[in-house]
């Protein structure tokens, strides 16, 4: 398998996987109901009652972004100065990056609200997967590609 196929499959199932945990544990949502909510985006609000084909179009659309922040990460990582500083380090500002892009461009232009939201735990909550689960295991792999 491709090493950024592998990624994105690693990197996605983390993400979704720590999703499921966090939205079960705060929300008290099902990972069906949180799949559903990533099809709202692409495919509206409909698909929250869509049923487990709402779910299929969510996994599909979390993965395909994924796919996306994946190409995006390999890319960066095979360029100055990312090939000089640490994986981790590269990593953390990656993290970043798609933190702000997502919570302070997609986020706000799908849902209308004010991203991020300003409670410092909720920051921590939800801007934490994108270091651990996404960037800093992308940043390992791409380093590691021959």
């Amino acid at each position: 398998m491709r090493r950024w196929s592998y990624a994105t499959l690693l990197c996605g199932t983390l993400d979704i996987v720590y999703a499921f945990i966090a939205s079960a544990t705060l929300k008290g949502r099902d990972p069906v109901t949180v799949l559903q909510g990533v099809a709202t985006g692409p495919f509206g609000d409909a698909a929250a009652s869509w049923g487990l084909r709402g779910a299929a179009l969510g996994a599909l659309t979390h993965y395909a972004i994924m796919a996306a922040m994946v190409a995006i990460g390999f890319a960066l990582y095979a360029r100055k100065p990312f090939t000089t500083m640490p994986w981790w380090l590269a990593g953390s500002i990656y993290g970043l990056a798609l933190w702000f892009v997502m919570y302070g461009i997609v986020l706000p232009m799908r849902f209308g609200a004010p991203f991020p939201n300003p409670d410092p735990v909720a920051l921590v909550v939800w801007g934490l997967p994108h270091w651990l689960c996404v960037a800093w295991p992308l940043a390992w792999l791409a380093r590691r590609r021959t």
